[in-house]
Parts: structure tokens; C-alpha cells; sequence
């Protein structure tokens, strides 16, 4: 049976009559009961099995289905690596052969962890690691089903087994060993009420001491806020062991307090940098010296020395025209990284601050790495839109950078081409986004396209390699990446104008891609699909109910749909920052014109829509894409289907694994490939 003759069905959605008064406005919500957790509702539970099988019939309808799955299974399967890093003379670096659901990580020659054999479903991942300064031991977490929660472990690196050690309710945390290797630093919350652990908010972090061989019990508490509960706090420790560094921050945006406190002299912290005013990241430190990045006095981010002791500051690297997103100290001397029109630039400076030179990248792409190093020898990797992520050795002393690990793919980089072009926003407004496609395209012709976006929390899109999105365009696509504002492409100037009052800015720069795309003869409003996830999946929700005309397909993936009520539920609270209050007249105003669950266009004709969620998102809860797929399915939005694909045990999207990657990746390119023309027959 074709797709189009296929009449769609949906499953019957229980109406609710929840409402309520918000600043003067009845808002109904009739779709309320979807925010139950899953894992507890039976009503839920039955809801998300009757979409699942609706969705799964109508996917497996779409033509070339099996064969976009074969190609991504093959442009998977090719060996990658992560970024070294190196202690006590060990070098720590994951590798997955391939097909692997997780990648394993090894010390030296040696598989020191394989998270493999954790689940059947290969949904429980290593997360975050850290060795010991001397490299004999390694601190890691585990996470299970896609959960921001974490389980923390230490291994002994010479036996490879587990100590009894064991941290629980551990969340967006860092781990930091002191020196001796006798106990690290961590962040963690009380642990939740039963059931609550995937809704809750998450209030009242605190950072703790543990000591190795002792029970968690033991801890001592070393830094918390009760005072203002809603704040986060994350340590570190400086390189040479003597300064414990936390921040403090309230939501995503970065404003920091800062505490110290000096290791060596066993000093109670205490505060160097008060009030959430600015951004500073630890780049290194020398003696009473702290080296830090801030966007104090410098939007862009320039690179200060302070006095742990006093505060005194001395600038080193003033504020330039690119973005500075990274700083380490290596050797005695300093690796600047930079975002230069939302690509990757690093520069290398004297101690002085003095500009040594840029450090040597092959071509437009971006970085990651550059682990702050006594010896000024440390590790990146470089990538871009067809170019795996490769590893490099780089040695500040010679500014000289060799290719460790170069992974061998089942493609040639050569056959496709990226470049950057600059479209006129709305406002007038200069953005960039990169576009990348086969070289061979006709460019006389139009072309099914997917335009990717983001645009918020001052995170930049700077060029990445997928091997999803190759498979795109190895069938012919062009894959689009929108740099919009509300990212950190060019500073914080940049991110503000996206946020808050300005939040419309984000939707009007996509909105500008799309007619951009079309205006250059790239593609046509009958073969343009966008995407984006999480506060991009806000994005595409917002802009296709404000240009539905402009979009042949919509995939957004574990979205923020409902702004009226995104602070009610664990992670959410955070992002007050870039959205403002729901709870305060202005900022609801503001909300409510483009909160995609409350701004559909019933009876309007739509794009074909598939919704993505899963159903341990416990930082975006599945509830948001619940109630925006019923209402849209309820709306009456023409002939093109709007659907949900809910997976299981993925979460927000870290430590998914392989095989679920393919799968979905599988379904959504059949989808937006057959309503694109890209696939059609």
C-alpha cells in the first residue's frame, strides 16, 4: 500500500477540563493527564503504546525505509575515537570499533571499561570519567536508560576492578580528584521521593568530599547554598591540585559566583567572585594566580590572571572580534579557542598574553579538547560536516600539532563540499549558517533540503561531523545548519538578543534561513524539512506554527512545547534564564505569543510532522511532546500526517545507543525524505 493512499488514523486522545486563570487569560489545558510519568500511569502507558503502533505502521509504509537503514548501518560502521587524556604516563581515551552500542574505554592498550555487557538493550552508558593524577585510578559514571541521574564508581586501573566506593543521585556534576588521588570532589541532591525521581525539581545541589574506601555516608560536606536553593554548584580542582574552584550559577545562563579554597593550607571556601554577573571559566593557575575566561567588560570573552587571594585582575588577552569559547594553560603558555563566524579558530599566546600565532587546523570545522598540561603537550580532535572526528597531538612548546588517530570511513570527504553563506534576518540582522551537500548536485536545480537549528542558551553550531546526516546527503540532500541568535556564536550580545523579550528573533532568523534557501534556488518550500531538539525542538514547533506554508516536513525532536508550564518539572526551573517566568505578567505575555502546544493553527494545512521523544527524559519530560502531538493530531491540520515516535529507555538523547541512533535516524529520514521528494518514487 502506498503512503498516500494510506487514510491516517489517529488514536483517540482523552480531553481533559483542566484550565486555568494565568495574569487575566484562561488558558485551557485538556491534554494535562499526558504529563504523568509513563513508567507509573496505566492511562499513559496505554496512550504512548496506541501512538507507537499507529506511527509504526505508518513508517513502515515509506519507501526506501530498509535501504536509508542499510546505508546509515554502513556509514556507522567505521572506528572513532575521543580525546586523550593522559596521567601518571596512562593515556585514557574511548574507542568504538563501530557498530558497538557504547564506546569502550581503554587505558593505554588495555579495555579498561566496556559499558557492552551493562544492559540487553544497551541503554546503560558510561558518562562522564576521570582519572586520577597519577593514573591509578579511574572515576566514572554510569547512566542508565538515557537519565541525567548518575551512579559514580571508582576502577583500579592495574587490576580493572570496581572499589566498593559507590555515589548515588549524583546530577550535572563535576568530578574532581585532588592531587593525591586519595578523594575527589562531586555535586549531588537529596535523594528524591519515591516516584519522583523523573519529575521532581531538583533543588538544593551540594558539593561533597569523599574520601576512597569510605561509605557514602561518610562524606563531608564541603560547600552548599540553602539560602538560595535553586542554585547550582560545581567544583573543580586546579591542575597543580592546590586550588578547589566551585561556580555557582541559578539557571543556564553563564553568571557566575565563584568560591575557592586552598587545598594545600586546608582553607574553608570561601567567596572570590560574588553576585551572578559574568561568566569565568578556569583556564589554569600558578601559585595564588587563578587564569580565567569572562565576558566581564568583554561580550566576546577575554583572558584575566586574578589573585586567589585578594581579587586584584590583570587582563592578559583582550576581548577580539571572535568569540572566545575556551582557554588552557599548557606549559607556560596559553591555547585560546575562538569561534570566528562560527568556526573553530584557536590562537596561541606567550604567558605574557603576547599572540604567538594560530595553531594549525586543516580547513573549516571545529574543535574539542585542549586539557590544560604542565608540559604544554595535550590533545584535540578536529571535524566537520563530512570529516570525522580526527585526533591530534599538540605540543604549545613548537605550536607543531601531528594526527594521532584518523578514523577510515566508507566515503570520500572530497565529494562534498561545505561553505558558509550570510542571509538579512527580519530585522536586518547578518546570520550565518553552513550549507553542505554532494559535489555533484545540479545547481540549476531545486533540492530536497533539511535545515537545522538550535538558537538558545548561548550554545554555538559551529560544523560537526554525523554520520546520519551524511547519509542525507549521500541520498542527494542538502543538510543546512542555521547559526541563530541566542546561541554563543558572537558573544553575549549575540545570546541576548535571542532570549527572553527577544525570544521571536530566534524563530525569525529560521524562518529567514528557510526563504533564504529558497530565494538562492537551493531548494523550495515543497522539498524543505527542518529540524531541531530539545530547546530546537521548541524552535521548529514555534516556526511551523508561524509559517506552516514555508515547510514540506517538521521533525522535533524532545521539544519544549509547552512554555506556559516548563518550570514545573526537573531540569526546567534552569531555563528561566533564556525564557523567562511564567509566573511574571511581562515574561507570560512574551510566552504565550509563540509557546508552540498553545499556538496551533487548527484546521490550517501543515507540514508532515513526527514528533521524537522518549520516555525516560528526565531533563525535558516526554509530557511536553505528549500533549503537543495530541493537540496537533486533534487540530484538523490537512492531509499530511502528524505523528509520534516515542522511544524507550533513551532520554534526552546522551548515551543513547547505537542501534536506537540508526533506528531513529532510519524513520525520520524515510519520513522527511518521502515528504521532501527525496525519496518519493
Amino acid at each position: 500500500m502506498s503512503v498516500a493512499a494510506t487514510a491516517q488514523t489517529y488514536p483517540v486522545t482523552a480531553t481533559g477540563p483542566v484550565a486555568e486563570t494565568l495574569h487575566g487569560e484562561r488558558i485551557a489545558d485538556p491534554y494535562r493527564w499526558l504529563e504523568d510519568d509513563v513508567r507509573t500511569s496505566p492511562a499513559v502507558a496505554e496512550w504512548v503504546a496506541a501512538q507507537n503502533k499507529v506511527t509504526g505502521a505508518y513508517l513502515a509504509t515509506l519507501p526506501e525505509r530498509d535501504a536509508i537503514a542499510a546505508r546509515l548501518k554502513a556509514l556507522w560502521d567505521y572506528e572513532r575515537f575521543g580525546v586523550p587524556r593522559v596521567r601518571g604516563g596512562v593515556q585514557f581515551y574511548t574507542r568504538n570499533s563501530g557498530l558497538q552500542n557504547q564506546a569502550v574505554l581503554y587505558a593505554g592498550d588495555k579495555v579498561l571499561i566496556d559499558p557492552n555487557p551493562w544492559a540487553a538493550d544497551g541503554a546503560t552508558a558510561l558518562a562522564e570519567w576521570e582519572p586520577s593524577p597519577d593514573g591509578k585510578h579511574l572515576l566514572y559514571a554510569v547512566q542508565d536508560g538515557g537519565s541525567d541521574w548518575r551512579t559514580v564508581k571508582v576502577r583500579d586501573v592495574a587490576t580493572g576492578a570496581d572499589l566498593a566506593d559507590r555515589i548515588e543521585w549524583v546530577k550535572f556534576s563535576g568530578l574532581a580528584w585532588t592531587k593525591d588521588g586519595k578523594g575527589f570532589f562531586y555535586s549531588r541532591f537529596a535523594a528524591p521521593a519515591k516516584g519522583q525521581e523523573f519529575q521532581s525539581e531538583n533543588l538544593n545541589q551540594q558539593v561533597y568530599f569523599h574520601a576512597l574506601g569510605t561509605p557514602q555516608s561518610a562524606d563531608r560536606l564541603v560547600f552548599a547554598t540553602p539560602e538560595n536553593p535553586k542554585w547550582n554548584n560545581s567544583a573543580e580542582v586546579s591542575e597543580d591540585g592546590r586550588w578547589l574552584v566551585i561556580t555557582s550559577s541559578e539557571g543556564t545562563d553563564e553568571r557566575f559566583q565563584v568560591t575557592v579554597a586552598d587545598l594545600a593550607s586546608g582553607e574553608a571556601p570561601r567567596t572570590l567572585i560574588k553576585g551572578l554577573e559574568h561568566s569565568w571559566g578556569l583556564a589554569g593557575s600558578e601559585g595564588d594566580t587563578l587564569f580565567l575566561t569572562t565576558n566581564k567588560q568583554a561580550p566576546r570573552y577575554r583572558l584575566v590572571a586574578m589573585n586567589a587571594r585578594t581579587g586584584a585582575m590583570t587582563e592578559l588577552v583582550a576581548e577580539g572580534p571572535d568569540t572566545i569559547v575556551g582557554a588552557a594553560k599548557l606549559g607556560n603558555r596559553f591555547v585560546i579557542e575562538t569561534l570566528a563566524d562560527a568556526r573553530s579558530k584557536v590562537r596561541l599566546h606567550e604567558a605574557t598574553g603576547a599572540l604567538v600565532g594560530e595553531v594549525p587546523l586543516p580547513g573549516i570545522g571545529s574543535v574539542t579538547g585542549f586539557e590544560e598540561s604542565a608540559d604544554g603537550v595535550t590533545h584535540f580532535s578536529f571535524s566537520s560536516f563530512a570529516t570525522p572526528a580526527t585526533i591530534w597531538r599538540y605540543d604549545a612548546r613548537s605550536n607543531a600539532a601531528s594526527v594521532l588517530r584518523q578514523p577510515k570511513v566508507a566515503f570520500d570527504a572530497a565529494d562534498y563540499v561545505v561553505r558558509q553563506m550570510f542571509f538579512t534576518s527580519k530585522d536586518g540582522t547578518r546570520v550565518p549558517m553552513f550549507v553542505s551537500h554532494r559535489k555533484d548536485l545540479d545547481p540549476a536545480k531545486t533540492h530536497p533540503a533539511l535545515l537545522y537549528g538550535y538558537g538558545g542558551f548561548n550554545i554555538s553550531l559551529p560544523p560537526g561531523y554525523s554520520a546520519s546526516r551524511l547519509a542525507w546527503m549521500a541520498m542527494g540532500g542538502i543538510f543546512v545548519q542555521a547559526n541563530l541568535r541566542g546561541g554563543g556564536e558572537y558573544g553575549a550580545a549575540w545570546h541576548d538578543a535571542g532570549r527572553l523579550a527577544n525570544k521571536q528573533n530566534v524563530f525569525d532568523d529560521f524562518i529567514g534561513a528557510g526563504e533564504a534557501l529558497v530565494k538562492a534556488g537551493l531548494t523550495s518550500p515543497a522539498q524543505l524539512a527542518i529540524q531541531g531538539g530539545s530547546n530546537g525542538g521548541l524552535l521548529v514547533g514555534a516556526v511551523v506554527n508561524q509559517r506552516p506554508d514555508l515547510f514540506a516536513a517538521a521533525l522535533p525532536a524532545v521539544g519544549v512545547m509547552d512554555m506556559l508550564r516548563f518550570d514545573k518539572f526537573t531540569a526546567g526551573r534552569y531555563w528561566i534564564d533564556d525564557y523567562g517566568d511564567p509566573a511574571k505578567a511581562a515574561d507570560f505575555k512574551v510566552l504565550r505569543t509563540y509557546s508552540p502546544y498553545h499556538n496551533i493553527k487548527a484546521g490550517t494545512p501543515y507540514p508532515a510532522i513526527l514528533v521524537t521523544t522518549a520516555d525516560t527524559d528526565d531533563r525535558v519530560v516526554p509530557g511536553h511532546s505528549f500533549k503537543y502531538a495530541a493537540a496537533i493530531q486533534a487540530a484538523k491540520l490537512g492531509p499530511k500526517p502528524q505523528l509520534i515516535r516515542i522511544e524507550t529507555r533513551a532520554g534526552h538523547g546522551s548515551g543513547k545507543p547505537t542501534d536506537k541512533i540508526i533506528a531513529e535516524a532510519a524513520d525520520l529520514w524515510a519520513f522527511a525524505g518521502y515528504w521532501t521528494g527525496l525519496t518519493r518514487k
